[in-house]
């Protein structure tokens, strides 16, 4: 493999850019390959500079959305699928059959910190909720962006979590929904605007002031 094309699928792989080559986001946003390691947190700090620097605007409509603009659950390896890779990254003692569902583990929901042993009681969600990245940019998106934003492993897009608590959140905002668990606060904060900086997604004014206070938090 020439020198210049191995650099550039290094960079690819970290979701960083070559001094002079710059990776488009829609590749530098894709579905993590297997083996590679989620991105870092970011602190407090670095957290409330990009929070600043997001694109404020009105919320959007909801027209024309739907879940299947955003193809989800992509095979990661010849087995398991995006979701399944979740369960067993966020489970411990997970235990899977040969397809790769999980048969037995336990969870513990960071929402609200209940504690789970089948994987039934348990939902993988989206940070930046699907509806919610529509209506603050993904309209615009090609389908294969929409696709690497719903199956993105490296950004901290993908949680297991109390199932009851995902179907509460939904699609809503900061601002009009935050997880039970006051103690989370910082990091789902700063979880949610690692993404919307991430793929240039914009923010309201009361979900920039809810940011702020949880991250008033950590």
């Amino acid at each position: 493999m020439p020198r210049t094309r191995a650099l550039l699928l290094l960079a690819v792989l970290a979701g960083a850019s070559l001094s002079g080559c710059k990776v488009p986001n829609d590749v530098a946003a894709g579905t993590q390959p297997p083996g590679t390691a989620a991105a870092a947190p970011i602190s407090p700090a670095e957290a409330k500079t990009q929070l600043a620097a997001l694109k404020v605007a009105v919320r959007g409509t909801m027209d024309g959305y739907s879940r299947d603009e955003f193809p989800h659950w992509d095979k990661v390896d010849a087995n398991c699928d995006t979701r399944e890779q979740v369960l067993k990254r966020d489970g411990k003692d997970v235990k899977t059959d040969a397809q790769c569902a999980p048969k037995s583990g336990t969870w513990v929901s960071p929402y609200d910190g209940e504690t789970w042993h089948k994987a039934t009681d348990v939902d993988i969600d989206h940070m930046v909720p699907l509806g919610q990245a529509w209506i603050s940019g993904a309209k615009s998106w090609t389908r294969q962006r929409r696709e690497q934003f719903a199956n993105d492993l490296v950004r901290p897009q993908l949680k297991a979590v109390t199932d009851n608590v995902n179907e509460q959140k939904s699609d809503k905002a900061p601002d009009q929904w935050k997880p039970p668990l006051v103690s989370y606060w910082c990091t789902y904060a700063t979880d949610w605007i690692v993404v919307k900086a991430n793929y240039g997604l914009t923010i309201t004014v009361p979900e920039k002031k809810a940011l702020e206070t949880m991250l008033g938090h950590c």
